[in-house]
């Protein structure tokens, strides 16, 4: 897989029916089986907190996940990274991710991932190591 097939380009607003789309198709089985029962518009809040940080994720101009993440003054945080089902396993994923890590030069990405989500395994493939937790979800670092 090329990275260079690979390009992330700022969300708009007509992104927003794909976006909930993704999120429930990604993110629904994960957050219930946590205890979290989200509506339509609880998922739109999510997708709409911090939009304009929020990518789309093209591979070969086709959309294949999004990712937002912000950049603090000592670290890097992911809030979303959801690939599309379909493109899940091939690596996809972890080229967005390894490129966020080789931008963030040497300040920590933080992100978290709610517990039984098998991503935490491509985390921690990545460096990514738990720093706290909670009762739902694993905070990690770089």
């Amino acid at each position: 897989m090329n990275k260079m097939d690979l390009k992330l380009i700022k969300a708009t607003t007509s992104d927003k029916a794909y976006l909930l789309s993704l999120r429930k198709l990604t993110m629904t089985e994960h957050l219930e089986r946590v205890g979290r029962f989200y509506s339509n518009e609880q998922h739109l809040a999510r997708i709409e907190m911090h939009y304009d940080f929020a990518k789309i994720i093209y591979f070969k101009s086709e959309k294949v996940g999004t990712i937002k993440y912000l950049i603090h003054e000592q670290s890097i945080e992911i809030m979303q990274i959801q690939i599309h089902p379909k493109y899940q396993g091939k690596g996809l994923g972890k080229i967005v991710i390894n490129h966020l890590i080789n931008q963030a030069n040497k300040k920590p990405v933080k992100l978290s991932v709610l517990k039984g989500n098998p991503a935490k395994i491509l985390y921690e493939s990545l460096g990514f190591k738990i720093i706290d937790e909670n009762k739902q979800e694993w905070f990690m670092q770089t």
